[in-house]
């Protein structure tokens, strides 16, 4: 079934495209629904093409010589994914898998391609996502290198948080404490604990499938190791 075109005027990639463009696409293109674990793409995937999140949420996880699973990165609503893969004509780096019951589209990596630079905003969309990727990794990594598990946990609840124009400050469709735990490299119980302390002290509540972050602050002190749970 062809998608939408007001659903791909949704999607960040195609936001300033004409609707010649996207009429063109709406016929290619077509809507798959993933259950949670399931593997969007698969790593060494040499003809999977460019990913389009419409709803829901992916994690982008790889797996270490002894297997334990390792994530990387999140996919957020609206974002696309698979663009290295596209650009350099090699293999999928990483798997990609659904953390949550999500609606995707794909695009054939040649079309793929030649829309990615077909037009200087286009151009600059995939710019400005691998800029953001890049910073995603180094924060990442710093959050990796951060002496505790504690630590661990909180800065990459941090790390996963926005703050809509006048809202709360949350973290949108919680991931579970396990996927946490292969963010940090650390235990689900430990995450668990974690959530636990954080939500004693009202410094992050439950509300839905989101996590409210009541005290900011604190939570960044957290991080920082100035702040410690109880024996």
């Amino acid at each position: 079934m062809p998608i939408l075109i007001p659903i791909l005027q949704g999607l960040r990639l195609f936001e300033n495209l004409p609707a010649a463009h996207l009429r063109e696409l709406s016929q290619v293109m077509n809507e798959r629904r993933v259950e949670r674990r399931e593997v969007v793409i698969k790593r060494g995937d040499r003809d999977a093409g460019l990913g389009f999140l419409i709803e829901g949420r992916l994690q982008t996880v790889d797996f270490t010589l002894d297997g334990r699973e390792v994530g990387i990165d999140f996919v957020e609503e609206r974002d696309f994914f698979g663009e290295l893969a596209v650009i350099d004509h090699q293999p999928a780096p990483e798997y990609v898998i659904a953390v949550a019951p999500s609606r995707v589209a794909m695009l054939d990596r040649e079309r793929a391609r030649e829309l990615m630079f077909s037009t200087p905003e286009t151009s600059a969309a995939v710019a400005l996502r691998l800029a953001q990727r890049m910073r995603r990794s180094a924060r990442q990594r710093a959050v990796l290198a951060l002496p505790s598990s504690f630590q661990r946990v909180c800065a990459q609840l941090l790390l996963m948080t926005q703050q809509p124009s006048g809202g709360p400050v949350t973290i949108q469709l919680a991931p579970t404490h396990q996927e946490i735990a292969i963010m940090v490299n650390t235990s689900r119980e430990t995450v668990t604990r974690t959530l636990q302390f954080l939500q004693t002290l009202k410094v992050v509540a439950r509300a839905g499938q989101s996590l409210v972050v009541n005290q900011p602050q604190t939570l960044q002190e957290a991080a920082d190791g100035k702040l410690v749970p109880r024996k």
